[in-house]
């Protein structure tokens, strides 16, 4: 293997996601994955707005939704009864600015292949069967030791390997948590008879345990979850009959094949840092979440949509080595604030809706967030930018691409698309849009020092 700018570690949504930005930005970046082949499960199946949004600018959103579909009511069953219907969500009504309120679901794995195939359509390159044992850095890269064949080297290393992150080890980062339950739990893609796909159906049991079979859109399979106070049967299709048979009005004869199975226990996990030198943490090997509300492939997909841009930056556009500690800066904060939502919704405090969907997101206390005008009304520098419409053009379609976007005057450097204006609803000013969606300098005119911080991230 030749000696790429980047080495990703993991091809999981997290991996996929950035080797795609970086592949749009001209960056030689290798994923290498463990595994002989991409994850098969369902396991992280919620895609949410704010996700979709940045599929959108990847250029993947059209395939992920014709992969997946929406999620369905809740039917809560008893002694083979049905006694409720509930809905998932709080409905968050959309407007123009937020076109997409509606999570998806999509199974992990097909979530997976998308980004696997517009990875490979943009030049990127994936690794399988590369296992990484190891690092160390230097002043001029990274060595990194795989279990098998002679090690690699890289200009920049991202850890992006899971929960159990190797490079997270290597590099002595540690990471602070707790369980969330003592119970134990089980996850599993089936195939079933006996059930419509128009709900999720729930059958609890006493003590908060019990089972959930989850239609899987875009399949033919149900996602089964299982909570169980004194350990989850054996992982294998006998196993998961008799389970289905124990906790709902089904015959063991009525799961029809077992695709994957795992278990687990619900737990917390933030890294104490996400940058060491030419290393950088993202996704699970930086941030463990209980699965409840869908935060933790989404937050992943984040982290990549964050880190992209900026490393982007510095290999190519001149940008400073310090932009890199911005990644941190703000990508830690947030990951911090979503392990206390998700541990909030697995212990039913917090509601799946508007605080779930990640529409809120925003940096206002980073460093790369310049608020210089006198009286800011309306969106602020560290914001989300809203969609809109300027001169006939969505927003969201000026925005698409590895490039910065100025609202409201001329494009004063190139690598810098400009619109006349910005809609009413930003308020008064000047917005220079980042290039993963946020404001990150805002002005009553462009010589409120918008060439400076044009020349600190990279734009001369």
């Amino acid at each position: 293997m030749d000696v790429p700018e980047v080495l990703i570690v993991g091809a999981g949504p997290t991996g996929l996601t950035l080797g795609i930005d970086l592949a749009r930005r001209g960056v030689d970046a290798l994923v290498v994955e463990r595994a002989a082949e991409l994850f098969p499960g369902s396991r992280g199946k919620g895609i949410q707005p704010r996700t979709q949004e940045v599929f959108d600018d990847l250029g993947v959103l059209d395939a992920v939704r014709a992969a997946g579909g929406t999620y369905p009511d809740r039917l809560i069953w008893k002694d083979g009864e049905r006694v409720g219907v509930k809905p998932m969500f709080e409905k968050v009504e959309a407007d123009e600015g937020t076109p997409y309120t509606e999570p998806l679901m999509v199974a992990q794995w097909r979530t997976q292949e998308v980004l696997y195939a517009r990875l490979l359509e943009l030049g990127g390159r994936v690794a399988f069967g590369v296992e990484v044992t190891g690092l160390e850095q230097d002043a001029d890269g990274v060595s990194v030791h795989r279990a098998d064949g002679p090690a690699l080297r890289a200009g920049h290393v991202v850890a992006a390997d899971g929960g159990r992150s190797a490079v997270r080890r290597a590099l002595g980062v540690g990471m602070a948590g707790e369980m969330l339950d003592p119970a134990s739990y089980l996850v599993a893609d089936v195939t079933l008879t006996g059930l419509d796909r128009d709900h999720w159906h729930t059958f609890p049991a006493a003590g908060g345990t019990g089972v959930a079979l989850c239609p899987l859109a875009g399949t033919d399979a149900f996602q089964l979850q299982g909570r169980f106070a004194a350990g989850v049967p054996p992982l294998s299709l006998a196993g998961v009959r008799e389970l289905v048979a124990a906790y709902t009005h089904l015959d063991t004869g009525n799961v029809t094949a077992l695709r994957w199975v795992s278990d687990f226990r619900p737990r917390t996990g933030l890294a104490d840092r996400f940058r060491a030198g030419r290393v950088l943490l993202a996704g699970d090997a930086a941030h463990v979440h209980s699965p409840a509300g869908g935060q933790g492939l989404n937050t992943s997909v984040q982290d990549a949509y964050n880190l992209g841009w900026k490393l982007g930056a510095v290999l190519r556009a001149g940008a400073p080595d310090s932009l890199l500690d911005t990644y941190e800066e703000e990508r830690r904060a947030n990951a911090a604030a979503m392990l206390g939502l998700s541990t909030g919704v697995h212990r039913g405090e917090v509601r799946r809706g508007r605080a779930t969907v990640q529409l809120d997101l925003a940096y206002p206390e980073s460093s790369l967030s310049e608020e210089r005008r006198a009286a800011p009304a309306g969106v602020r520098a560290g914001d989300r930018a809203p969609d809109g419409t300027v001169d006939g053009v969505r927003l969201f379609d000026a925005f698409r691409g590895p490039h910065w976007t100025l609202l409201g005057a001329p494009a004063p450097v190139p690598g810098v698309r400009s619109l006349p204006a910005a809609p009413a609803s930003y308020g008064p000013g000047v917005f220079l849009v980042r290039p993963d969606g946020y404001v990150g300098w805002a002005g009553d005119t462009a010589a409120d020092g918008l060439d400076a911080y044009l020349a600190r991230v990279g734009c001369h």
